[in-house]
C-alpha cells in the first residue's frame, strides 16, 4: 500500500521551498538509499550491508535500529521510510533458518513499491579482509556485467536495472582516462548464481601511448544467489521509466546527411504551371503588335465557334 500524499499548501517561503524540493524534476541527481535492519540480522548481513553502504556514500543513509518486519509481507514500513528520507532505493538485511544470510534489494516509485528481489549471501569476505588501498568515497564505478543470463532471465534483467539505479551517480558528458579508478564487476549464471566483485583499477606504463590496465580487488567479495522477487507489472514499469517532454530530442523534418558527413534539407513545394510563372520582365521577351493581334483574332474564332455550337444545339 502507497503513503498517501495529503496537498500541503506552504505558509512560509521555507516550506514552499521545501515542497518545491520534493517535487519531480525533468533531471534528477543521484538516487538517495537506505540500509535497514530487518528481523534477526546474522553478522554477515550486517557487515555486507555497511560495505554496500560505503560504496553508495555519501547518497546513502545507514539505519541501525532493528525493526521486526517482512518486507514481502508488510512493506508500510519502507514506503514510510522511503517517503521521510526521501530515497528511491532501500536495501534490508535479515537471517532466518529457512532463508539464511538474507538479503533485500528494491526502489520504490511514486513513494510505492517498484521492484524487490530476495537475495541470499552464500559466501562474503569483507571489505576490511582486504588489507590495499581503497578507492575514495563517492567516486562513479564502472559496472560490468558479465554472462548471457544477465538479458534471458525476466528476474535478472530486472536485478540489472536495480544494480545500475544503486551505484549509478551524476551524469556526465566524457570519460578522462586517470577519472577510471574504481569497477564492480556482476557475473550471473544459469543457476541463479551471482558473483559480486569490487576492484580498484591501476594504470601502468606500458612503454606506447596506451597504459596497461591492472585491476586489484578491494572487496567486497559476495557471491549470492538469486531467491524471491517482486517485480512491478509492465504498464507501472512502464509509466516509471517515460521520459518527459522536456528531455525528448526535437527531430527536424527532412534533413539529413550523406556518408561524408554533408547536410542534406528536402523541400517540398505544390505542383506549378510554368504558363503562369512570373518571370522577370524585360524588353525582349515582350510580345510584339502582331503576335497580339494574333491572339486576340484567335479568341474571336473561338467564341463565334462556341456559339454556332450552341445556336445548333437549340
Amino acid at each position: 500500500m502507497a503513503v498517501i500524499q495529503r496537498i500541503k499548501k506552504p505558509t512560509t517561503r521555507r516550506g514552499k521551498k521545501v515542497l518545491l524540493s520534493k517535487e519531480p524534476k525533468p533531471i534528477e541527481g543521484p538516487k538517495q538509499c537506505i540500509f535497514l535492519q530487518g528481523r534477526n540480522p546474522s553478522e554477515r548481513t550486517r557487515k555486507l550491508l555497511k560495505d554496500i553502504y560505503d560504496l553508495k556514500k555519501p547518497d546513502a543513509a545507514f539505519l541501525s535500529r532493528k525493526n521486526d518486519f517482512v518486507p514481502f509481507e508488510d512493506s508500510s514500513l519502507i514506503e514510510k521510510m522511503c517517503y521521510k528520507k526521501e530515497a528511491a532505493l532501500f536495501g534490508v538485511g535479515s537471517h532466518s533458518k529457512k532463508r539464511p544470510h538474507n538479503i533485500i534489494l528494491g526502489r520504490t516509485f511514486n513513494y510505492g513499491i517498484l521492484d524487490m528481489i530476495e537475495l541470499g549471501a552464500d559466501k562474503y569476505k569483507a571489505m576490511s579482509e582486504f588489507h590495499n588501498m581503497k578507492v575514495l568515497a563517492g567516486l562513479k564505478p564502472c559496472l560490468l556485467f558479465n554472462g548471457p543470463a544477465w538479458d534471458l532471465n525476466q528476474d535478472l534483467k530486472r536485478l540489472k536495472s536495480l544494480f545500475t539505479d544503486f551505484f549509478h551517480r551524476e551524469k556526465v558528458e566524457s570519460i578522462r582516462l586517470q577519472g577510471l579508478e574504481h569497477a564492480l564487476s556482476f557475473t550471473a549464471t544459469d543457476d541463479g548464481c551471482i558473483y559480486f566483485r569490487s576492484y580498484r583499477i591501476l594504470l601502468k606504463k606500458s612503454g606506447q601511448r596506451t597504459p596497461r590496465v591492472e585491476l586489484e580487488e578491494i572487496g567486497p567479495s559476495i557471491d549470492f544467489k538469486l531467491r524471491r522477487s517482486k517485480l512491478a507489472s509492465d504498464d507501472l514499469y512502464k509509466e516509471a521509466c517515460k521520459i518527459p517532454k522536456e528531455l525528448k530530442p526535437i527531430t527536424k523534418k527532412n534533413i539529413s546527411k550523406d556518408a561524408f558527413g554533408t547536410k542534406l534539407g528536402r523541400i517540398h513545394i505544390g505542383k506549378q504551371d510554368i504558363n503562369r510563372l512570373q518571370t522577370r520582365k524585360m524588353k525582349g521577351l515582350k510580345k510584339t503588335p502582331e503576335e497580339k493581334k494574333q491572339i486576340l483574332i484567335k479568341k474571336k474564332m473561338a467564341r463565334q465557334a462556341a456559339k454556332k455550337t450552341q445556336a445548333m444545339a437549340a
